[in-house]
Parts: C-alpha cells; sequence; structure tokens
C-alpha cells in the first residue's frame, strides 16, 4: 500500500502522523519505505534525530527519486509525505499512490483546503484515482468546544472523501514526540495522545490488529 500523508495547507501536523505511522508500522514488522518530498525535509529532520539517539526500530528515508523507483510498491508500506511547496512532486506522487491520508485541523480554512485538494487530485486525470481519507488532528480537547465536532460533520459530507473518525487532539505529547525521535506511544503508552494514536493506526491498517 503506497500511502501519501499530504495537505495544501501548511502546518496539518502530516509530518508528525507520517513519523508515527511509520514506527508504528515498523513495529508491526511491516517492511516500510520512507519518502520525504516535502522541500522542508522535517520528516527527515525527526528520522536524523532518531538515528542520533539509537532508538529502535531504526527507520531510514528516502529522497523524492525514490518515487521512480520500479520496486517502490514491493515494500509492505510505503509512507510518503509531501505539502505544497512542490507542487511538481505533489504530482508525482499522486501518479504512484493507492490513497491519500489528509489531516485536517478544526478550522472553515482547513475544511476549504481539504475540498480544493479533492478536486486537485480529481483534475490531474490520473489513470487510477486515489482513495482520499480525512481525519481530524489538532482538536479540541475541551467538550465545550464544537469547533472540532462541526469540522467533523462538514468532513462526513465532503463528497470524495472518506472520514476517519478517530482524531488526533492537540497535545504536548505530539509536539515532544517530533523533537525527542519517539513516537507518542513510546513516550507514554498509556497515555491519552497514544491511545487516541493507536484508534487512528487501527483505522487504517485494520488487518493489522
Amino acid at each position: 500500500m503506497i500511502t501519501i500523508v499530504g495537505s495544501l495547507k501548511g502546518g496539518s501536523g502530516k509530518s508528525t502522523v507520517t513519523f508515527n505511522l511509520a514506527v508504528w508500522l515498523a513495529m508491526a514488522e511491516r517492511r516500510v519505505r520512507l519518502i520525504d518530498a516535502d522541500p522542508q525535509a522535517t520528516l527527515s529532520d525527526v528520522l536524523e534525530v532518531r538515528r542520533e539517539e539509537g532508538f529502535e526500530p531504526a527507520l531510514a528515508v528516502e529522497p523524492l527519486a525514490a518515487l521512480d523507483d520500479p520496486a517502490l510498491g514491493e515494500a509492505d508500506e510505503v509512507l510518503i509525505d509531501v505539502g505544497t511547496a512542490d507542487m511538481a512532486a505533489m504530482r508525482r506522487a499522486l501518479a504512484v499512490c493507492d490513497r491519500v491520508l489528509v489531516p485536517v485541523q478544526p478550522s472553515q480554512a482547513d475544511i476549504w483546503s481539504a475540498q480544493r485538494y479533492i478536486r486537485l487530485i480529481a483534475e490531474e486525470g490520473l489513470a487510477r484515482t486515489p482513495e482520499i481519507l480525512g481525519f481530524i488532528n489538532r482538536g479540541d480537547t475541551h467538550h465545550a468546544v464544537r469547533e472540532t465536532a462541526e469540522a467533523a460533520a462538514a468532513l462526513v459530507a465532503l463528497p470524495g472523501l472518506r472520514f476517519i473518525r478517530p482524531r488526533l487532539s492537540q497535545r504536548t505529547l505530539f509536539r515532544r514526540s517530533f523533537s525527542e525521535g519517539l513516537a507518542v506511544f513510546e513516550l507514554e503508552h498509556r497515555g491519552k495522545g497514544a491511545r487516541e494514536f493507536l484508534a487512528l493506526a487501527a483505522a487504517l491498517y485494520p488487518e493489522l490488529v
């Protein structure tokens, strides 16, 4: 399965999600290939931290050119981190992927961005249209705040996108994960953030749980 984790909006948290998914898949003994197709290279940065600290399982990241590897699909799972800073790279990734995972923050601007992303993918004229999945990322933790529920309802109603119910909240743990080179479930195995992430991973890879 070749999965893009992407968004047209900066700061969506896609690199953090990609990193955590990669560690989880590696722990599930899947052969994972990671491609950093974003010029910001934040996925490469966190994997360098993990390598320097000697954390296991070790993960390697590949550059944009790996998208042209004919053997790319032979891996159990491929994760591609790509953003809007390089639209040519985005289009190259879309041409080889099976699905696109879109982290959406609970704001109207992010909903509009998700709509534009769906439209962009449809207009690419791809030989094989990828499945588009969306979930709420950096949701509110206070139940009195309604923006997260409203954004989820808007995603459910978006044509061309399959809504994934498990959501990730705005938690310090996710920032720590990226700065320390450890997945959230490695940092706090029984914490709320870890439970949220594991529920998302289970929804994305039900065959592994």
